[in-house]
């Protein structure tokens, strides 16, 4: 440490002057200064060069988590804090989480609907448990309302539309290009919170018309349909937050970029990575000898 403070500073002040202050040897300085990097140096400057490249990928928004699962994806084999001080030493940080708290009325659920979820976001078969929901994205010719239907399987966006308007159109079209996607005619649920636009009777017919099984949360309980809540807070914390859309159009392309080309492909990947790690659990072990 004192080696390092005598290296930083030895432009604005004698370095033998600094030895004697800092009660070190100026040979041992010297004998620091010259000795090559040791072997877990150059692995933690390969692999911060690594850090850097997943970094700038990333538009430099994601954290250390998400750089770390991107390591370990590519068959690095290092740990989430070895990773999280390379970045906090280089000044590599991802972009927080804006907190919003808002009240909106809830709208009175349909007769025999019910909350089938119970919040259990998870999935064993994909195309079973879909979420819904809508937000809005700011731009300079006022707003663009965003609805995406969500697998809970993969967490795929596997439905999603924009418009100008927030109407039933807009979740229909989204859940319409839900059902394109579906290779089977499968049982599937579809949650959503108690928007007026889920509600109404248009959307419920809809979801009869094509066998599909509508849940809805609890009054006031955003954590019912946290799932996709989620999925909204990281689109804006890592794309929306960080644009100016002087256009609708603008928008629509910006985050079409992101559904189609930035996460869905990484979801993909995890899967890819979840699926070949059970496949190695479920190969029977091979005895030699």
């Amino acid at each position: 440490m004192k080696y390092r403070m005598i290296q930083r500073c030895r432009t604005a002040f004698p370095i033998r002057m600094m030895c004697r202050c800092l009660r070190v040897s100026s040979s041992g300085y010297y004998g620091w200064v010259t000795r090559p990097p040791s072997g877990r140096a150059q692995e933690n400057a390969r692999l911060l060069a690594r850090i850097h490249t997943l970094y700038a990928e990333q538009d430099g928004v994601v954290g250390s988590p998400r750089i770390w699962e991107d390591l370990r994806y590519a068959g690095e084999r290092c740990g989430r804090h070895r990773v999280a001080r390379l970045m906090r030493r280089a000044g590599l940080q991802g972009v927080p989480q804006r907190r919003q708290w808002r009240k909106k009325p809830s709208g009175s659920r349909p007769s025999g609907t019910r909350n089938h979820l119970d919040r259990d976001f998870s999935a064993a078969i994909p195309n079973t448990k879909w979420v819904t929901d809508i937000t809005y994205i700011r731009t300079a010719e006022h707003w663009l309302y965003l609805c995406i239907v969500l697998d809970l399987y993969s967490g795929l966006v596997v439905g999603w539309s924009m418009s100008s308007q927030q109407d039933r159109q807009l979740v229909v079209q989204a859940v319409l290009m839900a059902l394109w996607q579906r290779p089977a005619q499968t049982p599937v649920i579809l949650h959503s919170d108690r928007g007026c636009q889920f509600t109404s009777e248009e959307y419920q017919r809809f979801l009869a018309a094509h066998h599909v099984t509508c849940s809805m949360s609890a009054v006031g309980s955003c954590a019912d349909n946290a799932a996709a809540e989620s999925f909204f807070g990281v689109l804006k914390r890592e794309r929306v937050n960080r644009q100016h859309y002087r256009t609708r159009a603008e928008a629509r392309a910006d985050i079409f970029d992101y559904i189609e080309r930035h996460h869905n492909p990484r979801q993909w990947r995890r899967l890819e990575q979840q699926q070949q790690a059970e496949q190695l659990l479920t190969q029977p072990s091979v005895i030699s000898g």
